[in-house]
């Protein structure tokens, strides 16, 4: 090829989409739709995200040989589709080969395969277990030459790991590397990404695209805010965050490489938005991927089920929820006109379901076993127990799913009810801690995201927002009856959680040895309920489940003196 037949320009569509798990035929649509609408502005390629035909993370579905399969069918089909002289492709699939089952690409042009690529670096830590389904690639693959341009095509973990692929193309000859990902939301994770990138622009001296996905799968949410670096380490473009779409971007080779010339500037959340797109994209996504017609939650009063109750509008529509008040004799008059209130701006339908019956009944029920004991939390545990029970009632009978409304700061310390309000379905705040819900609900006074088919102005009463929170399990309860304030547990979960500090260095930011060490013991005999929780949207670098996995039977605790 002489170089008068070498393009000097580029139009490569980055699609941005949001495909769901396994729906193969589905998500091949969606891909031929991108292709069609990339074709109409004159694109000459379009980038895929990782594992774009299977879905994104497919866990052990990769293990079912019929499912590799129909993801390769698929994914020749949208192969055999460039023959029609539009764009070309890199889409991502799970591939069979003699060397193992991959997570792979299929770059193809003119109804061929230019070449396959497989994940060389396999992630295997925190959301991520890949090792368990797929094998790594056999060796760091060289560019792929598309029409007299050579692109390299490292796949997500190949740019963020110290396996040198990203090098090794820049050694064979790639003139700009093409990045399809699968990178999951945790706040402040643009900044980590943008710097990854960087790093390797820095090493390789060429531009990289990083492709990423969109959409909420299980406990993971993808953000896209899909972006571009040039060689000289200046942003090229910013896809949107949070939002599906697809952008066409155009490169021109220059004397110094390939150069973006066009593509979008978005401007990126700040934190309070990012954190609330987040939790009402994944909870958007977890009801209608998996079928749900509308979804039910208990109304308390208190301000963790009116932020769910405002992310389930803002994702779902005031149609799609019910809220249900289910007062008992400790019930406030305050928590009562706040629910209300509540649901009469959201605009939802709202029910009251009085509890007294339930709860005497059992009472009644237990009289002769527990005579001779003292009434407490087990008293207090049949009201929530009984909310829980009229809850999945509703769901049954219905088909709602319920929203189920527990913070992280309680869920670290065991302060919930299994088989009451641990209840649901999923939940949107599981990984917010209590003073964060507390941020994101003044922000959402104030804003109405982009996408949220909620109403402006305050949805959430400001009553809600400055009451002291309670249970109201018993008169005049509230949380700190028996917890630390909010902001100083909320810290010392932080430390204990997201940084795996030890007790002594916590005592030194000025805690008292005695709180610290009851919140560690808290957070440790409180496994076993999270391990029933409904699954929530992560939204730090360390939720529960997928990034911590402590054991259930545990005895060890942080104390000097252990030894």
């Amino acid at each position: 090829m002489t170089s008068k037949t070498v393009p000097d320009t580029l139009r490569i569509a980055i699609a941005q989409l949001n495909p769901t798990v396994g729906d193969i035929a589905g998500n091949l649509a969606k891909a031929r739709e991108a292709r069609s609408d990339a074709a109409r502005q004159g694109a000459d390629l379009v980038l895929f995200t990782e594992l774009f035909i299977s879905g994104y993370p497919p866990e052990d579905l990769v293990l079912k040989p019929a499912f590799v399969a129909a993801c390769e069918e698929a994914a020749n089909e949208l192969v055999q589709d460039t023959a029609d002289g539009g764009p070309a492709v890199i889409v991502g699939t799970p591939l069979k080969r003699k060397s193992g089952t991959h997570n792979s690409i299929l770059f193809a042009d003119g109804g061929k395969v230019l070449g396959e690529r497989y994940k060389v670096d396999l992630p295997n830590y925190g959301e991520f277990d890949e090792k368990r389904v797929f094998q790594a690639g056999p060796e760091i693959a060289g560019p792929v030459n598309f029409r007299g341009v050579r692109i390299g095509v490292p796949i997500c973990e190949d740019i963020w790991g110290e396996l040198g692929v990203c090098e090794t193309l820049a050694e064979s000859g790639a003139e700009i590397l093409l990045v399809p990902n699968g990178s999951p939301y945790y706040r402040a994770k643009m900044d980590v990404r943008h710097q990854v990138v960087i790093k390797q622009v820095i090493e390789t001296g060429l531009p990289m695209i990083y492709a990423n996905q969109l959409g909420g799968q299980d406990e993971l949410v993808f953000d896209g805010a899909s972006f571009a670096i040039n060689a000289d380490k200046s942003l090229a473009f910013q896809m949107s965050q949070f939002e599906e779409t697809l952008a066409v971007t155009e490169w021109k080779r220059t004397a110094d490489g390939w150069l973006c010339t066009e593509g979008p500037m978005s401007k990126i959340p700040e934190r309070e938005e990012a954190d609330y797109r987040a939790c009402m994209l994944g909870l958007r996504d977890y009801v209608n991927k998996n079928g749900f017609k509308n979804v039910v939650l208990g109304l308390s009063g208190g301000i963790d089920s009116a932020i769910c109750a405002a992310l389930a509008v803002d994702a779902l529509g005031e149609e799609r929820l019910r809220a249900v008040m289910m007062p008992y004799r400790y019930t406030s008059k305050d928590s009562l006109k706040d629910a209300e209130d509540c649901a009469r701006a959201l605009g939802c339908r709202y029910d009251i379901v009085p509890i007294f019956e339930p709860v005497d009944g059992f009472s009644n029920a237990l009289t002769q076993l527990f005579e001779g004991t003292k009434e407490g939390i087990t008293e207090e545990n049949l009201q929530s127990r009984a909310r829980g029970t009229i809850l999945m009632a509703i769901s049954n009978k219905f088909g709602s799913m319920v929203v189920t409304t527990g913070n992280k700061s309680e869920m670290s310390v065991g302060y919930a009810t299994l088989y009451g309000d641990m209840n649901g379905g999923f939940n949107p705040i599981k990984d917010l801690y209590k003073m964060q819900v507390y941020a994101l609900s003044r922000w959402r006074n104030t804003h109405v995201p982009p996408g949220a088919l909620g109403p402006s102005g305050e949805v959430i009463p400001q009553n809600i927002i400055d009451k002291a929170p309670s249970a109201e399990l018993r008169p005049n309860q509230t949380d700190q009856d028996s917890l630390p304030p909010y902001p100083v547990l909320d810290d010392i979960l932080e430390c204990l959680v997201e940084n795996e500090m030890g007790v002594e260095e916590i005592v030194k930011r000025g805690y008292e040895r005695a709180i610290v060490e009851r919140v560690e013991h808290l957070l440790y005999i409180a496994e076993y309920k999270r391990r029933q929780a409904a699954p929530g949207v992560k939204i730090t670098k360390k939720n529960f489940g997928r990034d911590r996995r402590y054991p259930i039977t545990n005895r060890f605790r942080d104390r000097a003196d252990r030894g």
